[in-house]
This record gives C-alpha cells, sequence and structure tokens, in this order.
C-alpha cells in the first residue's frame, strides 16, 4: 500500500504543512486521488489532532487517534526540526520538488522559515500554494485567532442555526473548516490544471469566513433581496412548507414538499384534502408565509401514526422524506454500504477502524485506502530519498 496506480492526481508531489482539520482534510482530498501527500509535522508534537480522543490501543498499549486517522488516510509523515538549520535547508528543498504546498498557519508564519510562497515559487515558478487561513492572508483581521466555532458565528452562520425562539446554534459539523478543505482543494485542482498549461503556478488564500459566506448563497441573497437578515427557523424553510419535521407517534422525521403537485400528496396522504384549496396554503408563497398554521394542522395528523409509517407512505407517494437519524443509525443503513460510502481503514497499530471514504464516484477510478494513516515521522528517511535521492535530513 504505498502508491496509487492511475488516480486521476497521481504523480502530483503535495507537501502538507496542516494541523487539526481544514489543511489536513485538503490534503487527503488530493491523497485519495492518487496524489503523493507528505505532512510535515514538528519532531515534539505533530499535528495537535493525534492528540484527540477516542484512541484505539491495540494490545501492545500502542494507541492511535480515530479523529486523526479519519483526515490523514493516504498520506506519508516526516518530522522536520524548523530550529535546526540543517534540516531546515532539506525541507526547503524537497518543497522545491513540490508541485503543491497546503498550508493552514497563521499568516507570515511559514514565511519567516523561507517557505512562504514568493521565496518557494522564485525557485519554482510552476508551484501552487495554497494558504488556509481564518480570515485570508490580508486585511484587519489577517492576524485574528480563527477556529472553526469563531467562524460560524462571525459569519452569520450561526445566526440562522437553532430554533425559533432558541439562541444562536453552532452547527454540529464543523462546516467552516470543511467548506475551507473543499475550496481549497477545487482551487488547486484548477491551478494545477492552469499550471501544466501554461507552466506558471498560482498561490491561493482560501479563508474559512470567505468559505462559510460563498456557501451561504441563499442567505445572503436573501437579505440583499428584501434588506432583512435571515431568521432561525429551526428544521423549516423560508420559502417552501411543509419543509421541516414532524413528529410521528413515536419519534421524528422530515419531509419536503418543494412544489404545488407534492403539497397536494402530503394532504391527500394525511387525509386532509380539504386544505388543498385552503386560501392561506393554495401556493408555495402563502405556505410559506402561513406555515407555522400548516404545521399545526399536519401534526394533527402526523401523530396518529409513526414515522416509519409515514415515511413509508411519502416514499409510495414520491414525497422526499426521510428520518431524523444519529449518526449510528445512518452508518448502519445498509444503503450507504452498498454504495460503498463505508470501507474499512487499517491503523499503523495494526488494528482496523471504519472510514468514509472520498464520496464521489469517477469513472475509471476506483477509491482505496493504499496507505494508512500515518505515524509521526513514519516517512522521513523514505520521503527524503526518493525526492532528492538523498538521506534523511
Amino acid at each position: 500500500m504505498s502508491t496509487l496506480q492511475g488516480g486521476p492526481l497521481s504523480g502530483l508531489r503535495v507537501i502538507e504543512f496542516g494541523q487539526i482539520a481544514a489543511g489536513p482534510f485538503t490534503g487527503m482530498l488530493l491523497a485519495d486521488l492518487g496524489a503523493d501527500v507528505v505532512k510535515v509535522e514538528r519532531p515534539d508534537s505533530g499535528d495537535g489532532m493525534r492528540d484527540w480522543p477516542p484512541f484505539f490501543v491495540n494490545e501492545q498499549g500502542e494507541s492511535y487517534s480515530a479523529n486523526f486517522a479519519s483526515l490523514n488516510r493516504n498520506k506519508r509523515s516526516i518530522t522536520v526540526d524548523f530550529k535546526d538549520p540543517e534540516q531546515l535547508e532539506a525541507l526547503r528543498k524537497l518543497c522545491g520538488k513540490a508541485d503543491i504546498i497546503i498550508e493552514n498557519y497563521r499568516p507570515g508564519v511559514l514565511r519567516k522559515f523561507g517557505l512562504g510562497y514568493d521565496a518557494l515559487s522564485a525557485e519554482n515558478p510552476g508551484l501552487v500554494y495554497c494558504s488556509i487561513s481564518g480570515y485570508g492572508q490580508e486585511g484587519p483581521y489577517a492576524q485574528k485567532g480563527a477556529f472553526d466555532v469563531t467562524i460560524q458565528a462571525i459569519s452569520g452562520l450561526m445566526s440562522v442555526t437553532g430554533e425559533e425562539t432558541g439562541t444562536p446554534v453552532k452547527c454540529g459539523v464543523p462546516i467552516a473548516d470543511f467548506a475551507a478543505g473543499l475550496y481549497g482543494a477545487y482551487s488547486i485542482a484548477v491551478s494545477i490544471l492552469q499550471a501544466s498549461q501554461s507552466g506558471k503556478g498560482a498561490y491561493i488564500d482560501c479563508s474559512m469566513l470567505g468559505s462559510v459566506l460563498g456557501i451561504s448563497a441563499l442567505q445572503h441573497s436573501e437579505y440583499y433581496g428584501n434588506g432583512i437578515s435571515p431568521k432561525r427557523l429551526g428544521t423549516a424553510h423560508p420559502r417552501n412548507a411543509p419543509y421541516q419535521g414532524f413528529y410521528g407517534s413515536d419519534k421524528p422525521f422530515v419531509i419536503a414538499a418543494g412544489n404545488d403537485k407534492l403539497w397536494r400528496e402530503v394532504c391527500e396522504a394525511a387525509d386532509r384534502p380539504e386544505l388543498i384549496d385552503d386560501p392561506r396554503f393554495v401556493t408555495q408563497t402563502l405556505r410559506a408565509k402561513n406555515q407555522k398554521e400548516l404545521a399545526s394542522l399536519l401534526q394533527q395528523s402526523f401523530s396518529r401514526k409513526t414515522a416509519g409509517e409515514w415515511l413509508k407512505e411519502f416514499d409510495r407517494r414520491g414525497v422526499p422524506c426521510a428520518p431524523i437519524n444519529d449518526y449510528e443509525d445512518i452508518l448502519h443503513d445498509p444503503a450507504v454500504h452498498q454504495i460503498g460510502l463505508v470501507k474499512d481503514l487499517q491503523l499503523p497499530n495494526g488494528l482496523t477502524t471504519r472510514t468514509v471514504p472520498f464520496p464521489v464516484k469517477v469513472t475509471g477510478y476506483d477509491f482505496s485506502v493504499y496507505r494508512h494513516p500515518p505515524q509521526r515521522g513514519e516517512h522521513t528517511e523514505e520521503v527524503f530519498k526518493e525526492w532528492l535521492d538523498a538521506v534523511d535530513p
């Protein structure tokens, strides 16, 4: 399990100065598609996520972080002491062999070590260099510290998350980190294509704030359209109804009747045909405007049967619907396994866990875990010898 032959990004060399989430996720997306991603870590600490529980501990007491494994499969790891001039110079030479560099340190940190874009691209003009940060490399917030929760707060995302009468709520998934990772990987792919055609690389300034605003297109278009900030609506939708969560007699479920045809199906399923032509609900706009009254009327019917019975009926009628799963539910759903969204992942200590693989299917390419997530510094000698025909720095 050393290389992926025939992957879309096979042959590309990537240096990742990544820690915790956004940078490592970007690197893993490239590694999953076949790029040779080398993670640079400090000898004494490494990526801080290595210390995040839960841990898989083998019989010899060797532990490995499940969180770290989830973001670092298919990579190699080297350790470099930035305070050692010889090791640092060897690292600069290694960067000279890279096609792509990913980093998510605070702006300016790597530049102090001669590892910024200007210095490295002067020797390697085709280099694609992606910096991921909270607020971008310039501007009044550039040096401001950032974590996922602070970006969710400042971006407005938390203001539209949670129940209408409740307080702002953080999305349970670290969406700012992962949105930045996706934007970063996408921008890298575009820039590599450009570099292959022109010979000139690019510098990518990818901010978490910009990424969250980018995926909030409907919310900022709503603000610009009517001059009012969008509000929290729980599971409801500002322009569609019924498009939210309801309770069966046993547990909750969701339906999404986003047009008139689906609305009629919901009324007939709920045995409330009189609602179809009710003047409060005859158009999608009116249903959204009067959705609290609508939800109350429908809930009276939905309380009479189990969620499973309602889901079966709505599926029969073609109304989009779903149970409100927890992660145990969805990760054991046979449909998820049938389409390959759960795979085995071997850890360096010999234990095996499971992982969600690269989730997009591409013709001519089958995802595989061709490298286990690495031990810190596991590939130091191997990478320097392979890339520079040299020994361990």
